[in-house]
């Protein structure tokens, strides 16, 4: 599977993310970690192997693919809506077969194919708007197979009211299990980010698997 070229993403989100990518660099961004550790463990949770295929929505310039890749996966898929982002992400890996990187807006995103593995670390938080987190809905139960798994964090309960000058929704566990509706919880626990400048920022996670809605997939 190669990586192909990434489409144009368009509109005030992608120039807002493109410019604080511009601005603090890859490592100077506030959700920067140099290991995923998290994320790993929770998609081993749902039983990730190397086979599985991982959507990494709001992935940017993550180091969360680097770690999947030291561990053998063979189809990954990065998300975002800064082409800027992902070209950091592209050009640190130089360009393996294994991933594909698409330049959009989820919200706006029309997936061609269904993946095993949904994972979003800190997209959710900033849908603010109830029309768009039902939008961001509809999108995971578009994008993952029946059945198939997710892997989120968000801000918790506790943490940050708003991160690079935008207003963010905190979550508890419930919080989430009730936005994500019919879903399968395998595994929640509470986890604590340091950024790059020192500050700590406790992050609710949930993983699990998703149940047909009623009627079938929509």
């Amino acid at each position: 599977m190669g990586a192909g070229e990434i489409p144009t993403a368009a509109g005030d989100r992608a120039s807002r993310w493109d410019d604080r990518y511009e601005m603090a660099g890859p490592t100077g961004v506030s959700w920067y970690e140099p290991h995923a550790g998290v994320s790993v463990d929770l998609m081993d949770a749902v039983g990730r192997t190397e086979r599985t295929s991982v959507l990494d929505v709001g992935g940017g310039a993550s180091t969360l693919v680097d770690d999947l890749l030291d561990q053998g996966q063979q189809d990954v898929t990065v998300l975002d809506v800064s082409a800027v982002a992902l070209d950091v992400a592209r050009r640190r890996l130089g360009d393996p077969p294994e991933v594909s990187w698409i330049a959009h807006d989820l919200l706006t995103w029309a997936p061609s194919r269904r993946w095993d593995l949904w994972h979003d670390r800190a997209v959710l938080h900033f849908l603010v708007d109830d029309t768009d987190r039902q939008t961001y809905v509809a999108q995971l139960r578009h994008s993952v197979r029946a059945e198939g798994a997710f892997v989120i964090g968000t801000f918790a309960e506790d943490g940050p009211t708003h991160c690079s000058g935008l207003p963010v929704r905190r979550y508890g566990t419930e919080d989430l299990v009730d936005l994500l509706g019919d879903v399968e919880v395998i595994d929640r626990r509470r986890a604590v980010h340091r950024t790059p400048s020192g500050i700590d920022q406790p992050f609710t996670w949930i993983a699990g698997r998703l149940r047909p809605t009623v009627g079938g997939r929509p």
